[in-house]
């Protein structure tokens, strides 16, 4: 068993390794061979679901096994920090994802922070593209600064890429 400190830091480590994992499945498994699920989530939905909420059920199997194999198993104790990394990165998922940039839940908060107005233009850059391919912008929690409102140049590409003038945060 770990001293408390490390378990932290396993934690911690999950939760940011999580980002590169969310982002390749985004690009090569939701934009790839699992397109006929997160397609959903890439056109107006009026149900409380969209096919796309899938994906949360997958990835929470493996964070539900390593907390339980965490608890049952004191030689795989690590494994509960693991899971409680990844299900840390499953609820700010949700919280920003759903909550703040599509607004699932309806609030009247408008972010002026730096940091969040760059997430939420790179993401919804993401969603004008409504096809397989042609999308950029894949992080959930992460963009890098080219998405700032100054510094966004779109991508050469056949996808429906806007210039900074046509992407808002109310897109």
């Amino acid at each position: 068993m770990f001293p408390i400190w490390i378990n932290i830091l396993i934690a911690v480590g999950t939760f940011l390794f999580m980002e590169s994992v969310a982002w390749a499945t985004h690009k090569y498994v939701m934009h790839g061979f699992l397109w006929n699920w997160h397609k959903s989530h890439h056109a107006p939905y009026a149900g409380v679901l969209e096919k796309n909420d899938l994906f949360g059920l997958v990835f929470s199997v493996p964070a539900a096994a390593c907390i339980m194999a965490g608890i049952e198993y004191a030689d795989l104790r690590f494994l509960l920090w693991v899971g409680i990394g990844i299900t840390a990165y499953g609820i700010f998922y949700v919280l920003f994802h759903d909550v703040l940039v599509h607004q699932r839940v309806k609030h009247g908060f408008r972010p002026e922070h730096k940091y969040l107005r760059r997430m939420i233009r790179a993401h919804k850059i993401h969603h004008k593209c409504t096809t397989k391919d042609g999308a950029e912008a894949f992080g959930f929690l992460y963009a890098p600064k080219k998405y700032e409102a100054s510094a966004y140049k779109p991508k050469n590409t056949k996808s429906a890429s806007p210039s900074p003038s046509t992407v808002t945060l109310e897109d």
